[in-house]
């Protein structure tokens, strides 16, 4: 290794670096750098890379920002084999945006591989490699989890939070300008020993990259756990403040990490404590249970049992039915006080007879249904050594009934802090995990449910043609902003592409219309179509429920003034297109639930979106967002996440849509997103079908709106 600008000056990077190095018991040679010195800290230093007797495997580059692309070249120049760059003052900074497009630039042009600016840098404990510009604490022990961190401090509270996660990597990626997640994603995934990996974005990175890590981790039953900022719009200023990048749409990345099989966490505690569940293949169930199964929850407290069951069905955790044989037998262990159920309290009145709570949990997770048991004991800090004493037989025995049962089980307490370092200690030794809290210990079941159902070859095939798609549309446009197109050009490439539109011609005079309106059948709608028409309701350039020649006559020559100042309008804003509107005449649709289905490509990675539609679509944002490609199958199997789903299946006396009919619908719109180039070569980024009308006889797109890139 070598650190440039390795210093002894206290609270520097550069003397962090060696020091860290240092304790940590770095077995390979460390030289620094500093033209000022002839040594730091024992270690020989020169002046510059140049000077060093070979190239090195890594180097750290702790110096002012103007100093640090100097320093890259001389490593690049040198044959070094990477570095990591903890210094600041590069993207997230105005002044330093154009030094970080050079370094980005520099490193990219000579597969240089860099880590940063702007980060923490990367530990490796088994090989004692701590490249680390923060303090590292002592005592790390090495173990299967990783952690891909774009925020520094979010990786230093991680190591230093007092939960005994055994970490095998930690990276802080920083302002990513030449490594992204997904590069640091699938290399960490196919290194020895990585069980689990926490990710913390604040930005998407390259969605082609992510998904490819991803596939690398389903390949390798590695369990994933992601925690974003940018569900607000303050976060998102925040994140777009700390790295320079915005962060995204945050429904896109989601339904990436989702469709990767990963969990998707809500706060640092969560991201870690799913994770560590997620390294521990034990926990995992890894059978598909009969209809009834699922997840049994016991503990002590009829509270927090109720609470516990309120908060698996907010997640979507289903509890398992008790077969009749498990419950007689656990009317004979249980008090007259307790009730049997799933939630199962088992009362305190047992509290001190051990025998017979292994017993209970034994028979628990011997019944068949229960796939897993989520067991809570809390453990207050400083009892008295005779309560301290008890607290821990207790512990024990609920460990020994579920080791003798055989069933995947974790602990948890219901508060963060109520977790023994003991007991969590003596618990992993066994392979059960201990979870601190009752939120992040529900979250861990459905993700080590989820990780151990997964169906790995299929996940990574998927993921793999995500990438590939990803890839495909960013080629999509030419130089330029792109292009609007006019309604019945875009339904004229949908009707191609096999996407259900009303029967339509165009014309290009009020009597034109009623030639056109010859050839379809009334009612009619009448609309205005050009580039530049993108909200037709708004500009009063839409008439619908036409009932004749007569009428139709009448809106057309109404629509003509409108048709004028928009074609005026537009030759006053300089907009590249003069032609003025036509008129689209189209056959009315038949009646149905209004939806709106979205493919675009202007996020991480290419999507689908499939939710309410019509005048509601802004108000009530209820959507299912697909990645692409997408089969008619896979968009099935969405649908039932939109809250109004029992719209589709026909409540309230409606007629049930035909859902097969609409995923085959939307699949094919999403197709048509990826395959599109017209004679420019250019690729659609955005196609917006709303309002789209899906009935019992099938689904068909009243409205269309759609750029090319």
């Amino acid at each position: 290794m070598a650190v440039v600008g390795a210093t002894e000056r206290p609270g520097s990077y550069g003397d962090t670096v060696v020091r860290n190095l240092d304790v940590a018991g770095f077995p390979g040679d460390l030289y620094c750098v500093n033209p000022g010195r002839e040594s730091v800290h024992g270690h020989p230093c020169v002046p510059s890379l140049r000077d060093l007797p070979s190239p090195v495997d890594a180097v750290v580059v702790a110096v002012p920002a103007p100093a640090v692309n100097p320093a890259i070249r001389e490593a690049i120049e040198t044959g070094c084999g990477g570095a990591v760059v903890v210094s600041a003052g590069f993207g997230e900074t105005p002044a330093g945006t154009g030094l970080e497009s050079e370094l980005s630039s520099l490193a990219r042009a000579a597969g240089f591989p860099v880590c940063g600016p702007n980060g923490n840098g990367v530990i490796n404990l088994g090989h004692r490699a701590p490249l680390w510009g923060d303090s590292v604490p002592a005592g790390l022990e090495a173990g299967g989890v990783a952690m891909i961190s774009q925020s520094g401090n979010v990786a230093v509270n991680a190591i230093g939070s007092k939960r005994g996660i055994r970490f095998h990597t930690v990276v802080s990626t920083g302002n990513q300008a030449v490594l992204g997640t997904g590069d640091w994603l699938g290399a960490i995934a196919e290194l020895e020993g990585v069980r689990a990996i926490a990710l913390f974005q604040e930005t998407d990175g390259d969605g082609a990259e992510l998904a490819e890590g991803l596939a690398v981790c389903a390949e390798r039953e590695i369990g994933v756990a992601v925690l974003k900022v940018g569900t607000s719009q303050a976060g998102q200023a925040a994140a777009a403040a700390h790295t320079g990048a915005i962060a995204g749409d945050q429904r896109v990345f989601r339904a990436l990490v989702e469709e990767a099989g990963a969990a998707w966490a809500t706060d640092p505690h969560e991201l870690l404590e799913i994770t560590r569940v997620l390294a521990e293949p034990r926990a995992r169930p890894r059978r598909p249970g009969p209809p009834r199964s699922g997840l049994a929850i016991l503990t002590c407290s009829g509270g927090d049992s109720g609470i516990a069951a309120d908060q698996a069905e907010g997640i979507g955790l289903q509890l398992a039915e008790l077969d009749g044989e498990t419950q007689g037998r656990l009317r004979e262990l249980l008090p007259e006080a307790a009730t049997v159920g799933n939630p199962l309290d088992y009362t305190s009145l047992l509290w001190f007879e051990t025998d017979r709570l292994a017993e209970i949990v034994e028979a628990v997770g011997s019944c068949e249904p229960v796939e897993q048991m989520l067991i809570f004991h809390d453990h207050p800090a400083d009892l008295r050594p005779e309560h301290e004493s008890e607290w821990g037989a207790v512990r024990r025995a609920l460990a020994e009934g579920a080791l003798r049962s055989g069933c995947p089980a974790l602990f948890a307490s219901t508060l963060p802090d109520l977790v023994s370092a003991d007991g969590r200690r003596e618990l992993a030794e066994t392979g059960i995990p201990m979870v601190g809290g009752m939120r992040a210990a529900l979250a861990a079941a459905a993700a080590s449910q989820r990780l151990g159902r997964m169906e790995r070859g299929a996940v990574a095939e998927q993921l793999g043609a995500i990438a590939a798609a990803t890839r495909n549309t960013s080629e999509n446009g030419i130089e330029g902003d792109g292009s609007w197109l006019a309604e019945h050009r875009t339904k004229s490439i949908l009707r191609d592409a096999g996407v259900s539109v009303p029967l339509s011609l165009t014309a290009l005079s009020p009597a034109a219309c009623l030639t056109a309106a010859a050839g379809l059948s009334f009612p009619l709608a009448l609309k205005l179509s050009g580039p530049g028409i993108r909200h037709k309701s708004e500009l009063g350039a839409v008439r619908i429920g036409i009932a004749d020649d007569a009428e139709l006559l009448h809106h057309a020559e109404d629509l003509m003034s409108i048709a004028g100042q928009i074609h005026l309008e537009a030759g006053l804003a300089g907009e590249p297109s003069a032609e003025p509107p036509l008129f689209l005449v189209e056959e009315m649709a038949g009646t149905g639930i209004e939806l709106i289905v979205t493919a675009r490509s202007d996020a991480v990675i290419p999507s689908l979106t499939v939710g309410l539609g019509g005048i509601w679509a802004e108000q009530l944002a209820d959507g299912v967002v697909v990645p692409l490609p997408a089969s008619p199958v896979q968009v099935r199997e969405a649908l039932p996440r939109l809250k109004a789903f029992g719209l589709l299946e026909g409540s309230r006396g409606s007629r049930p849509v035909d859902l097969d009919g609409l995923a085959e619908f939307a699949s094919k719109l999403g197709r048509l997103l990826l395959d599109y180039r017209d004679e420019e070569g250019r690729g659609f980024d955005l196609i917006e079908l709303n309002p789209v009308v899906a009935g019992p006889d099938g689904t068909i797109a009243l409205d269309a709106l759609a750029h090319l890139a």
